[in-house]
């Protein structure tokens, strides 16, 4: 449905991406409001291609619209991160809880394949008086998909999806055991060496393809 309302010639050149992809659900628990805090969640992007939430009739999701001037971090680089942006400046529009409604969200990676035609959503969660749950499904490329501008083939800006995932679960869980096992046993060269394979092979069909034309 995204890659018609793009308009796309490839139909199915985001169900490519998502084959055998890296998708996960959390169920979501967020304790009663305390004097203690307010926040259940602070304000972020999700980092991939598309959420989809589940919450019950509790309420406490709410969502950033675009606003003109301001500028949409882009996660996937070193430099820029979303996490904790315009947490507490106006204005946030509260979801309210429908029955059988569930809320969709594109993620940094969607941002990234339309050349910001479709922006990630930068959301947060309050507590409420009562406790909350939420389900999250996170639809996900392939931990090895080379992700590039879908209007803009040429282009030699890519995200591989494996190195992003990666590099921004080390970002927002630094002190985890698993971010110090990264670290501590060089995985980070073993993904570079994944990541140059999967750039090689594309460039090879690439090529073949200017060839055929």
């Amino acid at each position: 449905m995204t890659a018609l309302g793009l308009g796309l010639d490839d139909i199915n050149a985001l169900t490519k991406l998502t084959r055998d992809g890296w998708h996960h659900m959390r169920v979501l628990r967020f304790p009663t409001l305390s004097q203690k805090s307010a926040r259940g969640i602070g304000a972020h992007t999700d980092y991939g291609l598309l959420v989809i939430a589940a919450q019950d009739d509790v309420g406490g999701l709410y969502i950033r619209p675009p606003v003109e001037g301001e500028k949409r971090n882009r996660n996937w680089l070193s430099t820029e991160s979303m996490a904790g942006m315009y947490e507490n400046d106006d204005p946030w529009t509260f979801v309210k809880p429908v029955p059988s409604v569930l809320t969709v969200f594109p993620g940094d990676i969607l941002q990234f394949l339309s050349n910001g035609y479709l922006l990630s959503t930068p959301h947060k969660v309050r507590l409420n008086t009562r406790e909350r749950f939420a389900l999250a499904y996170f639809h996900e490329p392939n931990f090895d998909a080379c992700v590039r501008p879908l209007f803009d083939p040429s282009s030699d800006e890519h995200i591989h999806y494996g190195t992003h995932f990666t590099n921004m679960f080390m970002r927002c869980y630094p002190d985890r055991i698993t971010t110090r096992r990264i670290i501590n046993e060089d995985r980070l060269s073993i993904l570079a060496r994944l990541e140059n394979k999967t750039l090689g092979r594309l460039t090879t069909m690439k090529n073949a393809y200017a060839l055929q034309r």
